[in-house]
């Protein structure tokens, strides 16, 4: 969680030094603190002893491109990404958002709106959906799976499993909301906020992988479920769950 008395971080990896340059001074003039990085190299290594608070990652990027470093930093970190590039067609964004990207902007863009978009996930990473019901629970349990709301971790059994933030915006607003259906527009609020880009599409690819991620072993049990026309519901173990 951030802490309130500091400037959030973030860093920035982009081969074109006149843009790093100018969302560097612009991030800066809005209260956030900025390291600069041209490659994914260097960002790696810095990641095993030091964690920004979010990743803003160019999508070509000289050598391993940034889809191919952020699915790597997703598999062991659930940090904040946003995700820059030029290739703005929907295949794109929808490769970035499996890649594990909280967030995707095509070039060229508003500074105003990298920022907005930053914020916004650093605002789902440190709070509920805006608009998602409060549960007094801090966990809720389902077959063999705890979401811990406090930290922010799914787990089976013992095992831990990390979470990216777009997941965790939708899996608690589902699981804290059993039964009830929702239409992809108000989960595109959920993982997005409200007035966001993203496409059904992106809400369904997210959906089926966090259907993946939490599939019972009994191959009968969905925990959720297609609302055909409408959405998806969450039907946990009714003798399991916890709210």
């Amino acid at each position: 969680m951030l802490e309130t008395h500091r400037k959030p971080l973030v860093w920035i990896v982009d081969d074109d030094p006149e843009l790093r340059s100018l969302l560097q001074e612009f991030l800066e003039k809005n209260s956030f603190e900025v390291r600069v990085f041209p490659d994914g190299r260097d960002v790696e290594r810095r990641l095993l002893r030091e964690r920004p608070d979010l990743l803003v990652l160019d999508y070509m990027l000289p050598g391993d491109n940034g889809l191919e470093i952020c699915k790597r930093i997703r598999a062991n970190d659930d940090i904040g990404i946003v995700m820059l590039t030029a290739r703005n067609e929907i295949v794109d964004r929808i490769s970035g958002i499996e890649g594990g990207a909280d967030d995707y902007i095509g070039k060229p863009f508003a500074p105003q709106e990298l920022v907005a978009r930053i914020r916004a996930v650093l605002r789902r990473r440190t709070l509920l959906p805006t608009g998602a019901p409060i549960a007094e629970a801090d966990a809720v349990c389902f077959g063999p799976f705890r979401i811990d709301f406090q930290t922010r971790v799914l787990w089976c059994g013992s095992e831990k499993m990390n979470l990216t933030t777009t997941e965790f915006a939708l899996l608690s607003g589902l699981c804290r909301n059993p039964h009830r259906p929702f239409t992809r527009e108000r989960l595109l609020e959920l993982a997005r906020g409200p007035g966001s880009e993203t496409t059904d599409r992106s809400v369904d690819v997210q959906i089926s992988k966090l259907r993946k991620l939490i599939r019972s072993n009994s191959i009968d049990q969905e925990y959720i479920q297609t609302v055909w026309g409408y959405g998806y519901v969450f039907v946990p173990d009714p003798a399991k769950i916890s709210v």
